[in-house]
């Protein structure tokens, strides 16, 4: 499937500069009839205008904002970057703000690059879900875990939910999703842009933490009008605010439905070893993490077992080393990639700038294309 865009058009770019231009003028904690003052405008009306991409910003004005903002003209220009056009909501546990604002900007290339190739992203529409989901912060949690279970059944993601997940994502909801290296003490992301929604995922997580986070931030994605989430979020499945108590049951739901759970029970009430086995037996099974039972509707714990701490529930699941292993190369190849067709064999991108953008050499980018199967668009 050849690629329909090209290049970054002028709405594109109009729209984009707006975004970044607002959001260089809140981080030097200007108003626009400051900023109004700096351009030598009459009114605050005119940077309203440029902001919401309604004005253009001439050439002369883009030199005066470089000059006067005190930013480099690629931060006005790139295409393949973020700043100002996106809103990230990371699942994150130590991580450092300063680290995680580097990631993001990494982060927000690849997503900005897959804007920019891929085929049909002008076109995408919201996912059809998100119309019959009718969750709010005031619901209950059965209510969650009863859309979690429409979800599955809906989309007909089968006697395995997780394995069939983000195929569903990517086809029938245009979500692209992106399993990446991430730094120490980060899970994964969800992003929004008003012409695409991504989620990143920490491919060294073990597969069942990776399912669940797949999971919860695609509730973040079908809710963010209702409940925008939380620019980070701690990873615990069944601490956080409401929204994220919400999130954890939908996702358990979601991957672990009655009539999926069924063929498990019944759970045995007086063997903790028995217990153990049958709950890691299903976890293993359901590519899940175990503890995430606790909140699945069809999993019925020993009433000593629900009494106890989250601590003493989680010695009952085992987590296996042998269960952490996924996809063997960053799935990142969609930035580049249009079916058969890359941004690189079209002339789109040059290898030195494809490097940059996946911050890998050009040995290693060969040997991504190899891992996806894509025959390399040039002699690398």
């Amino acid at each position: 499937m050849p690629m329909a865009r090209q290049s970054y058009g002028k709405a594109d770019f109009n729209r984009s500069i707006g975004a970044r231009i607002r959001a260089l003028r809140q981080q030097r904690g200007l108003s626009q009839e400051a900023l109004a003052r700096l351009f030598g405008f009459k009114d605050r009306q005119t940077v309203s205008a440029i902001e919401t991409s309604l004005r253009r910003l001439t050439a002369d004005e883009l030199l005066v904002a470089v000059g006067r903002l005190g930013a480099p003209l690629d931060y006005f220009t790139d295409p393949f970057l973020l700043a100002g056009e996106a809103r990230f909501s990371w699942r994150k546990t130590e991580a450092e703000p300063r680290e995680l604002r580097r990631y993001e900007e990494k982060a927000g290339r690849w997503i900005a690059a897959y804007r920019a190739f891929a085929p049909g992203v002008d076109a995408l529409t919201p996912p059809r879900f998100s119309r019959s989901l009718r969750i709010r912060r005031q619901s209950r949690f059965e209510e969650a875990l009863e859309a979690g279970e429409r979800f599955a059944t809906e989309f007909h993601l089968g006697a395995v939910p997780a394995a069939s997940l983000i195929g569903v994502m990517e086809r029938e909801l245009g979500i692209l999703v992106l399993m990446v290296d991430a730094p120490r003490g980060i899970s994964g992301a969800a992003c929004r842009l008003p012409e695409l929604d991504a989620l990143l995922i920490h491919r060294a997580e073990v597969i069942g933490r990776r399912h669940f986070d797949l999971a919860h931030e695609l509730f973040h994605l079908l809710t963010w009008r209702e409940m925008p989430p939380k620019y980070s979020e701690a990873t615990q499945e069944t601490g956080g605010d409401r929204v994220e108590q919400l999130a954890n049951r939908f996702a358990s739901a979601l991957l672990m439905p009655r009539c999926v759970l069924d063929r498990f029970g019944p759970w045995p009430q007086s063997d903790p070893n028995a217990l153990a086995d049958q709950l890691n037996r299903a976890a293993d099974e359901l590519q899940v993490d175990g503890l995430g039972l606790e909140m699945a509707p069809g999993c019925s714990w020993p009433d000593q077992a629900r009494a106890g701490s989250p601590n003493s529930r989680r010695r009952l699941v085992e987590q296996r080393p042998g269960k952490s292993k996924g996809r063997t190369a960053p799935a990142l190849l969609p930035a580049l990639s249009g079916g058969d067709r890359t941004a690189i064999a079209d002339g789109h991108l040059s290898v030195r700038r494809a490097c940059q953008l996946l911050d890998l050499n050009v040995e290693d980018l060969a040997a991504l294309f190899a891992a996806h199967g894509v025959a390399s668009p040039v002699d690398l």
